[in-house]
């Protein structure tokens, strides 16, 4: 059943556009016709999951599965949240706004360890249970049925997930490890087969543990060791790590109302990375690297363009530079779109592959941001980590950038890596002034950087899982460099908080010990961890929540930088290389058997230090996360981690020889890289086209949940809607050009209107019944179109010629029910006034008395019998029993004049001497002076 949407999703909302769930391509399958019932729970807000690409392709993927349907929910705002609670409201699906706990089964997308704080947010939010045993206990069979768990199975994917999910086991019914578009619709097979079938919730469980990729913590038990192992004996001992072919056709659809932190059109053009960088988790967990045939590429992007109206699209990859067809693809795009006004962009990429064929496909009207990733600041450190990359074609791919046009670069640097030193910490410093003291010339704007500078936070199934560095070292790190950058201009630098880099540590090695502390941090108040606005609160409830656990020796650890497998050559002082020292065992007592893998922690600060041979007990011990099969050797990491202290690098086995890593198998399949076609000639840039043949006015009706789309908004709307439709709307000039559209006058946010007006400038005549059928065709339901006019080209836009607009206001006294003759007797008040004065303060300060009555031409009580459907829907959805539906006309010109609803309520209050409640606002129409 739905909850009340309409009260909880108000204009005092922040952006209530997050939870309309009525996106373009958001899919409304009917409630009756699914035997089985998703949720993808993406557990931040709306801004950043709709943007996620897992989410939108395995949503879309669901989708087309037969007896199934696929909703979303999001984190809800503060605001939303406080809402839910005070009205005892349990947290909805956006698209069928039913209550979560409706649904069979909720998928959490995990994405990094601080945010499972987030998950159990949303779980308390929608009255779920948070641990698997409390969701069991006392409940029946899980299907159909008079004795039905009220609870859908909770499940959890996403590369933290996959990589270590056993500090969160107990709040998981299973995990899905890897690649989800193969594995969701397997697990959809046996639910529907288990319902069908009546098993009980430990038997559905059951079944899905023996799919590959499927990892049920019930069915394991942490041993004394440490490491984790099956509780009964048909459960594979190793969960195997599941992987699929990238599918882009999939990455068309959600094309969100508000802006999302990606707000464009997102195709996957090569998955997984083998440059085998040491540091990053993802090379290792998305192994093998398969690229996606250029063709596919092509036809994903052309269509989700003209398909979703974006003007702006993104090739997705861990090495987007890799996929030997970049250039090819991107030219070939260009080419086909280029009086389309798009422009491309890529994410990070490897400044030693960036050349003119990359960046001649970068960009179009508006000129993108250029980022590589150095890592480190010298070539030791950068062979230390098996980066892969030289001063030589550092500086080759930082100038080719600055020779192409850019004149700001960002970069991305780590301090904290294995081997360190000073010098290499302020090598970072020495490089980029290096850079730009190579890219300058006369008569040329300096390059300028903007330098993230993160801190290095060991992860499982990477060679330096077993490495850690203290919370002291990082600050000393940190104020090295803020000495060094001080005098450097034309550098900004960014660093991470070090207290996050802790927490991510912590919890990230952690085992199943470490869930009773994951939960307390939330109760304390953890959440949006890794929000900058939050830090502070979070660290300071998982240093609580860590404290009342009687784990603070553990967590010193990862702050002190403890448990060191490297030992300092003689004679070098561990206080002036930052080495930190091993506690005395004896004062531990007992609680060296306790320790987890975050015992297996080491700080090599000294270039000089001599790894422990990897086959000594702490390299073997059991880590938390070895029955997971990712495909990665554990023995290849120990070997590795031995030559990165030799500053020995390894080739990337997708251009040169196998590495012999272990991935390459019949589970996880093979390196797939496709040559590269010809780069097609490039065709020219998009040069905007800027003829007024014919200009179009249309009016236009928001109403419904439309209501809550903000101006921007609707204008972004409508230009998405043009270039969806092909039709040829003529642009501005100059280095931005912008769709010719003028909406006529902004309309507050959750007023509804049937009389709005916008301007559109075609480049070529178009029939005007033709114009509104592709445009309606183009638009939501409840954006109608009313009425298209076609003007001559010099006519003064619509906002210049505005007067007065035309309001229906519902509005309630807050004295109770007041007779109708009353509500006439303060209107004749209000009519017979000359002045009516108001208050107004301008953005400088300064108070300005304005007389309303000047600009108040109409005021009338109308009853509901002559209002037509539209607006009596609009009026009375939110009145109540000692509501009145108001009519006003005032003064709406462009110069500021203007009798905004809000004002009539403060002329009322000002005639009566009550208070009055505005429920809800209707533009009845704008007037334009003849």
């Amino acid at each position: 059943m739905a909850v009340a949407f309409e009260k909880l999703i108000s204009p005092d909302i922040l952006k209530p556009a997050r939870y309309l769930g009525n996106e373009l391509e958001a899919v409304h399958k009917p409630w009756e016709s699914a035997v089985v019932r998703w949720v993808l729970t993406y557990p931040e807000v709306y801004e950043v999951g709709a943007a996620n690409l897992g989410h939108v392709i395995l949503y879309n993927i669901l989708n087309t599965q037969p007896r199934q349907l696929c909703d979303r929910s999001y984190l809800p705002g503060a605001d939303l949240a406080a809402k839910l609670r005070a009205t005892n409201t349990p947290l909805f699906a956006v698209e069928s706004k039913r209550a979560l706990t409706e649904f069979d089964i909720l998928g959490f997308s995990l994405s990094y360890e601080l945010g499972v704080t987030n998950i159990l947010e949303m779980l308390d939010l929608a009255g779920i249970p948070l641990t698997w045993r409390e969701r069991i206990e006392g409940i029946g069979r899980w299907g159909d049925g008079e004795n039905s768990t009220p609870y859908p199975l909770i499940f959890a994917g996403g590369q933290t997930a996959t990589s270590n999910p056993e500090p969160y086991a107990d709040f998981f019914d299973f995990v899905a490890l890897g690649d989800g578009e193969e594995l969701l619709p397997e697990i959809g097979l046996i639910l529907e087969e288990g319902k069908k079938a009546g098993l009980n919730r430990k038997e559905l469980l059951l079944e899905l543990a023996q799919i590959p990729g499927v990892y049920v913590p019930q069915f394991y038990d942490m041993a004394p060791d440490g490491s984790v192992r099956p509780n009964r004996p048909d459960v594979p001992k190793r969960i195997l790590r599941r992987v699929a072919t990238p599918m882009p056709a999939y990455s068309i659809g959600l094309v969100p109302y508000i802006q999302p932190v990606h707000d464009r059109l997102t195709i996957e053009i090569r998955r997984g990375c083998t440059r085998g960088c040491r540091f990053c988790q993802p090379g290792m967990l998305t192994r093998p690297a398969r690229d996606v045939e250029p063709e596919r590429v092509v036809a994903a992007i052309e269509q989700g363009m003209r398909q979703t109206g974006y003007n702006e699209f993104s090739l997705l990859s861990l090495s987007c530079s890799d996929y030997l067809s970049l250039p090819a693809v991107g030219m070939e795009i260009k080419n086909r779109l280029k009086n389309e006004n798009i422009t491309l962009s890529l994410p990070s990429q490897r400044v030693d592959r960036f050349d003119e064929n990359i960046a001649n496909i970068l960009g179009g009207t508006r000129q993108g941001g250029l980022t590589f990733a150095p890592e480190a600041g010298t070539q030791r450190m950068r062979d230390i980590v098996n980066k892969g990359l030289t001063n030589e074609e550092l500086l080759r791919g930082v100038k080719t950038g600055w020779e192409q046009g850019w004149d700001k670069i960002k970069l991305y640097f780590m301090i904290g890596l294995p081997g360190e030193t000073d010098t290499d910490v302020l090598g970072i410093a020495e490089t980029v002034s290096w850079l730009q003291r190579e890219c300058r010339a006369n008569r040329r704007r300096p390059l300028s950087f903007n330098l993230t500078i993160s801190n290095f936070t060991p992860k499982p199934h990477t060679p330096f899982q077993w490495h850690s560095v203290s919370t002291a070292e990082f600050k000393r790190k940190q104020d090295l460099l803020r000495q060094a950058f001080r005098r450097m201009k034309g550098v900004k630098v960014n660093f991470t908080d070090v207290r996050i880099s802790a927490m991510e540590d912590f919890v990230g090695r952690g085992d199943r010990t470490l869930a009773p502390v994951v939960r307390r941090a939330w109760e304390l108040g953890a959440g949006m961890d890794s929000w900058y606005e939050s830090v502070e609160k979070a660290y300071s409830a998982w240093g609580t929540a860590i404290a009342e656990a009687g784990l603070d020796w553990k967590y010193r650890q990862v702050e002190n930088g403890e448990w060191n497998l490297f030992a300092p050559e003689e004679g070098v002082g561990d206080r002036e290389q930052g080495i930190g020292k091993e506690r005395d065992k004896e004062d531990e007592g007992d609680k060296v058997e306790e320790r987890s893998s975050l015992s297996i922690q080491c700080s090599i600060q000294n270039p000089k230090s001599k790894i422990q041979n990897p086959k000594s007990p702490s390299l073997d011990k059991p880590l938390p996360w070895d029955h997971l099969d990712t495909g990665i050797d554990k023995k290849w990491l120990k070997e590795d981690l031995q030559r990165a202290l030799q500053a020995a690098t390894v080739p990337d086995c997708s251009f040169d020889g196998c590495s012999h890593c272990g991935v390459c198998s019949t589970d996880f399949g093979h390196n797939v890289v496709i040559p590269p076609p010809d780069i097609p000639k490039f065709a020219g840039e998009f040069v905007p086209n800027t003829t007024k043949a014919q200009r179009l006015r249309v009016w236009f009706g928001k109403l419904g949940n439309m209501a809550l789309v903000s101006h921007l908004d609707l204008l972004r709307l409508f230009d998405r809607a043009l270039r969806r439709a092909g039709l040829p709307i003529s642009f501005t000039g100059g280095f931005h050009p912008h769709p010719r559209i003028a909406i006529a006058s902004a309309l507050s946010l959750g007023a509804t209107s049937s009389g709005e007006i916008v301007d559109f400038d075609l480049t070529e005549p178009v029939e005007m019944e033709d114009f509104r059928q592709k445009l309606a065709a183009a638009l939501p339901s409840d954006t109608p179109l009313y009425k298209v006019e076609q003007l001559d080209l010099k006519t003064p836009a619509a906002s210049q010629g505005l007067e007065t607009a035309e309001y229906l206001m519902t509005v309630a006294c807050s004295n109770g029910e007041v007779a109708p003759v009353q509500w006439q007797s303060w209107i004749d008040t209000i009519k017979a006034k000359d002045e009516i004065l108001w208050k107004h303060t301008t953005k400088s300060g300064k108070t300005q008395l304005v007389n309303l009555r000047d600009r108040l031409f109409e005021l009338e009580m109308v009853e509901p019998s002559s209002l037509s459907a539209t607006n009596f829907q609009g009026c009375f959805k939110h009145q109540e029993a000692n509501a009145v539906v108001l009519r006003y006309v005032g003064s709406c010109r462009q110069d500021g004049t203007v009798l905004r609803p809000e004002q009539i309520l403060s002329i009322l209050e000002q005639v009566a001497g009550a208070e009055f409640h505005l429920l809800h606002v209707h533009r009845n129409r704008l007037v334009l002076a003849v």
